[in-house]
């Protein structure tokens, strides 16, 4: 197996093309919320968003090691991940700004985990952190999942820098 140290120094490109490269897969766009310990919301925009397994049932996302909110995910031991649906672009960029209170102005709701909730996504799951793992310049956190909702409302989609969202392809018509 080889060690991201040793990856890395036979790189034969720098961070800039990676981030693009990487920026061509097309992912969801969530908002990770969890709770300071006296209860105030925190919250960011996140398309690191991925399944680990389904038994039990596990999902990971992933922040930077500079993020203001790192310290209270970390201490909070619980988080919520909400994936957006189409509508919800301005609350994606909300909370990818860097406002000082991204919650002030937005409707939320508690979960039965406490954790915030957008009413409105097309899914959102209330975990547990289970697990924090170190990722070059981020932390990775999984979580096992205590509650959820989903609906069939469109998904948000993030891409080569840009929101869209999901069209059918022509060859799968049905006609």
């Amino acid at each position: 197996m080889m060690l991201f140290e040793e990856a890395s120094v036979n790189a034969t490109f720098d961070a800039s093309h990676f981030r693009h490269a990487l920026g061509r897969f097309a992912t969801g766009v969530t908002i990770v919320t969890t709770t300071t310990p006296d209860g105030t919301p925190i919250g960011l925009t996140a398309n690191s968003f991925n399944s680990v397994s389904l038994s039990p049932p596990l999902v990971l996302w992933s922040i930077n090691k500079r993020s203001r909110s790192l310290e209270v995910f970390e201490t909070s031991g619980r988080f919520a991940i909400n994936v957006l649906c189409a509508d919800q672009m301005p609350l994606a960029a909300r909370f990818a700004s860097p406002v000082p209170d991204r919650f002030e102005g937005v409707q939320w709701r508690s979960g039965r985990g406490g954790m915030p909730l957008f009413d409105g996504c097309v899914a959102w799951f209330e975990c547990n952190l289970t697990f924090k793992y170190e990722g070059g310049d981020h932390f990775i956190f999984v979580g096992e999942v205590v509650d959820l909702h989903h609906c069939d409302r469109v998904p948000l989609l993030y891409a080569a820098g840009a929101y869209g969202v999901p069209t059918p392809h022509p060859d799968l018509a049905i006609g």
